[in-house]
């Protein structure tokens, strides 16, 4: 998520918890109903926390779509930054500015993690802008006595009681502070934040910073009565180099840990905010801003956390700037087969790639899509450029190229783009030297302003004389096929990256027609409207209106997964990609496929199993295992250029006639793919001729049976034949200690330790623990 650094943002975390949750709580409705009837309202494929009775209803309805007003059959969420207070001299931005009429969801940007790996907002104070600062005589912007703290928190709640519909989220993270967090004298602390939060140096999961960080968020959300928790990781992928180079020196040698520690991570946070959810009547909203890039995806296996999640928010933008020399869009919607980057990668030249570009909003949806229902997916809208200056070549700027003769400090890059500056970068950030940063960022009412030949009167608060005038004229271009605007300055040569009415309504028109939750907004403070009396463009709601009249009257979103009917009966078999490649030498990706039977009834050789994933990989997964992986349909072949025809690639795969599983048993497969897909889903497994759905799949309105008998399982499935005795591996002992790789057998199974351990007993240590079950002897 783009960050500018921030000078007046230093919220706080008060410490009467208790005291304000009462009062809270208190004022907000809440539902207490059975299980079965709030199962009735669970999402599709959202996970259920063992042993809570969560009030999904308070927040989703009996078809499992999220309830968000009468007049909002769409999401538009609104990120809504801490920092843009005025107190800097710059124009603010309050809650008082939100259109509530119009969003849906607004994220508070951003808070952090501190040295305790606690969810914090920082020291308490009249500087505090999430908590005690003040805008005394500015309207609407008077503080509600009722509540025990001041600043942006005192007037989010406000509003909120005068918009009831509207749900807030805490976001924690973004690009500045995810591996940190900015400090009262608004310095960086390189504490390690998410990087070592959530994994160990050795690359194991920190599930004791983890737990801490998770009974802080639930804390925070009861404090300041926050209705969810918004995670903003950049990025837990194995990619070197990925995210802030200020994180490098935690991120890189935590690479082979960030995927299971996020997956913990989730999990875990999940789970906390289910039991106090149903301690507190009401559902709390689980989220996160995933990227977009397939770089970055293919880095994160399979994206395993989405099943955690009430909704993704796709970070589709910042898909070209000043990172490299490669001219193109900030967040084009489709491909057009000409992105100079992936030319220059050879992607359209790739058979194996099959002609697919992967740096679009279109890609990064059907990414997801493969995993989730459309509902649970909302595409991001940037309200703010990405440009360069001195392009070289291609058409009005596009595709070209402008590369820089030095890079910023801090970048961590050798090579970059020659990003533009001045009156080109209203938004930018600092390097490392406390020099601009060229980027070419600025707000979208800035960029109208360029566009119109107009110097806007706010200029002289960023830093410009009263007498600036502009250089050239900024002409703006529009490519249907990309569905994106830019300005094209052919004097300076800078070419600015825009986003405005024609290329927002087609997005809008995108979402509505493709059943997509809804839209996300980086960030609400750079919309627009037109001031007469002034001349100028300023801060508005111009694009957000217009998503919301395009949503209002739109049919209910995609609430399924699948876009077959899958059987209603379940069984318990597990399966799970694993054992991933790391950063660079996940191409192909070649992970394994292990399918764990854990039922009762053997599952004969020659069983076959079916899955989807999404067209965002292209249709050519096979196997090197003799299971016969093969795509049986496809919704779409060839390039995507103009964006994908359908959802999925359908495949099938079968135990050899030979591998018989039983009970207890996995058997391992080499997978092959070549660009990045979330979790394949909508599983089925043909078993004595009957078509079973997997209970993994979490679909709504399934029973879990065990096969052949359509009785529901009441007991853990009998060990297989063999005793702990006749397995050839060393049986364990709780004196011995284990490296990883370690093979040892217990209770009738092996077992393979993921780190060192001691003392600590196969069977015992969960999910993500060091001992992984390879199946009975």
């Amino acid at each position: 998520m783009p960050s500018p650094t921030r000078t007046g943002a230093r919220p706080a975390l008060l410490a009467s918890a208790a005291a304000v949750a009462g009062l809270l709580l208190a004022a907000l409705p809440a539902t207490v109903s059975h299980a079965a009837d709030q199962e009735s309202c669970r999402p599709d494929g959202l996970y259920r926390t063992p042993g809570a009775d969560v009030p999904y209803c308070t927040v989703y309805d009996s078809a499992g779509r999220e309830k968000m007003g009468s007049d909002h059959q769409r999401r538009v969420i609104g990120y809504f930054t801490g920092w843009r207070t005025g107190k800097d001299g710059k124009p603010a931005y309050l809650a008082s500015d939100i259109p509530w009429d119009k969003v849906t969801h607004i994220n508070y940007a951003f808070a952090h993690i501190d040295k305790g790996n606690k969810l914090s907002v920082g020291p308490d104070g009249a500087d505090n802008a999430a908590t005690g600062m003040t805008w005394p005589g500015v309207a609407g912007a008077e503080m509600d006595p009722q509540l025990p703290y001041r600043g942006h928190f005192n007037l989010l709640n406000k509003f909120k009681k005068q918009h009831p519909d509207v749900k807030t989220l805490v976001s924690v993270g973004g690009w500045a502070e995810t591996g940190g967090y900015i400090d009262e004298a608004g310095e960086r602390v390189d504490s390690g934040g998410f990087y070592s939060m959530a994994a160990n140096a050795d690359g194991s999961v920190n599930q004791a910073g983890i737990d801490t960080f998770a009974d802080s968020a639930v804390d925070f959300i009861r404090t300041y009565g926050f209705n969810g928790v918004d995670i903003d990781y950049e990025y837990p992928t194995t990619m070197k180099d990925a995210g802030n180079p200020l994180d490098w020196s935690f991120a890189n040698g935590r690479r082979a840990g960030l995927v299971k520690g996020y997956a913990a991570l989730m999990r875990t946070l999940r789970e906390k905010l289910d039991r106090a959810g149903a301690a507190d009547g009401r559902h709390y909203l689980l989220t996160v801003a995933a990227p977009s890039s397939g770089y970055l995806l293919r880095g994160m296996e399979t994206f395993q956390v989405q099943k955690y999640l009430d909704y993704v928010n796709i970070m589709s933008y910042d898909l070209h700037g000043a990172w490299n020399e490669y001219v193109g869009p900030n967040a084009s919607l489709f491909d057009d087969g000409r992105d100079a980057e992936l030319a220059a990668a050879n992607v359209y030249g790739s058979a194996q790639y099959g002609g697919i570009g992967y740096l679009n909003t279109d890609w990064a949806y059907h990414y997801f899509r493969g995993s989730m229902p459309a509902g649970r997916i909302n595409i991001g809208l940037p309200y703010y450029t990405r440009g360069f200056k001195n392009v070289q070549g291609g058409t009005d700027g596009l595709w070209g190229r402008a590369a820089a003769s030095t890079c910023p400090a801090g970048s961590g890059l050798a090579k970059c783009g020659d990003g533009a500056v001045g009156i080109d970068n209203l938004w930018h950030d600092l390097d490392t030297d406390g020099k601009e940063s060229p980027a070419g960022s600025n707000p979208m009412w800035h960029a109208k302003n360029l566009e119109k030949g107009i110097v806007g009167d706010y200029v002289t608060e960023y830093g410009f004389p009263a007498d600036t005038r502009l250089t050239g004229t900024y002409t703006r271009k529009y490519d249907p096929t990309l569905v994106a605007p830019w300005l094209w300055n052919a004097e300076k040569k800078v070419f600015l990256s825009t986003e405005d009415e024609q290329s927002v309504a087609a997005k809008a028109d995108y979402v509505v027609e493709r059943g997509i939750g809804g839209t996300m907004v980086w960030e609400l403070a750079g919309d627009y409207d037109w001031n007469a009396a002034e001349g100028q463009y300023e801060t508005g709601d111009t694009l957000t209106s217009l998503m919301y009249d395009k949503f209002r009257s739109a049919a209910p979103y995609g609430a399924k997964k699948s876009n077959a009917e899958l059987p209603a009966k379940a069984v318990d078999v597990d399966v799970e990609f694993t054992e991933f490649k790391l950063g660079d030498s996940n191409y192909p990706i070649t992970p394994k496929l292990r399918i764990t039977n854990r039922t009762r009834t053997a599952l004969p050789g020659g069983t076959e199993f079916q899955f989807d994933y999404a067209t965002a990989a292209p249709g050519n997964a096979s196997d090197q295992s003799g299971f016969g992986t093969k795509v049986i349909r496809s919704d779409h072949s060839g390039s995507n250029v103009g964006g994908l025809k359908g959802d999925f690639h359908r495949v099938s795969l079968k135990l050899p006639a030979w591998q018989s599983l039983a009970p207890g048993a996995s058997v391992d497969l080499s997978f092959n793919y070549y660009l990045p897909v979330s979790t394949p889903s909508n599983w089925t497994v043909t078993i004595g001729g009957t078509a079973y759905a997997l209970a993994g799949d979490l679909a709504r309105g399934t029973t879990v049976v065990e096969p052949g008998t359509g009785t529901t399982p009441t007991d853990p499935p009998t060990t297989p034949p063999g005793e702990p005795g006749d397995c050839a591996e060393p049986a364990w002992t709780a004196a011995t200690a284990y490296g990883g790789g370690s093979v040892v057998s217990h209770d009738g199974h092996v077992w393979k330790a993921q780190w060192w351990t001691q003392g600590e007993e196969p069977g015992t240590t969960g999910e993500w623990g060091v001992w992984r079950d390879q199946g009975a002897c």
